[in-house]
């Protein structure tokens, strides 16, 4: 699910920190580290919204802390506020098992003063490019490696057991 193995490391039982690929946008390039819990729950306790309560286990996915580094010029961290929470659970209705997900981010912030330059659609037409870009490249990455990811956390679970 992360990007490389180099880029991220296990803080705890819980938690990883993944140091993303970088983002370029206009003149900056931007590394996102992130603090994600990983959360694994069963039998419809406390499950996220619009997950089926009949499904057996549920994989929640929640960030919990980050950091947009090479904005220290740009932007202060106050001005910018990102949330990222999911889910990903096997769906075994039918005859076919799929592996079904869910993920919500939410992002906030403040112009840099430079940008307030820019007309205003310019910069809505060009903040959706990027965002689109963004999320069609997490996308990519994600379905490459989450059945392999999904196996071994699970395996680790049953040995954990």
């Amino acid at each position: 699910m992360f990007p490389d193995k180099p880029r991220s490391h296990r803080l705890n039982e819980e938690e990883w920190r993944i140091q993303m690929l970088p983002i370029n946008f206009l003149f900056l390039t931007v590394w996102p580290v992130v603090d994600m819990r990983l959360r694994c729950k069963s039998n419809g306790q406390d499950y996220p919204p619009d997950v089926p309560l009949d499904i057996t286990k549920v994989l929640e996915l929640n960030m919990m802390r980050w950091k947009l580094q090479g904005l220290d010029r740009v932007m202060e961290p106050a001005d910018f506020s990102l949330e990222v929470k999911g889910a990903l659970y096997p769906d075994r209705r039918g005859k076919h098992t799929r592996l079904r997900g869910q993920l919500e981010m939410n992002i906030s912030f403040v112009l840099p003063p430079v940008l307030e330059l820019v007309p205003e659609d310019v910069r809505r037409n060009l903040a959706n490019a990027v965002l689109t870009g963004l999320v069609e490249n997490m996308k990519h990455k994600v379905n490459g490696s989450l059945l392999s990811d999904y196996s071994r956390f699970k395996n680790e679970r049953k040995l954990q057991r």
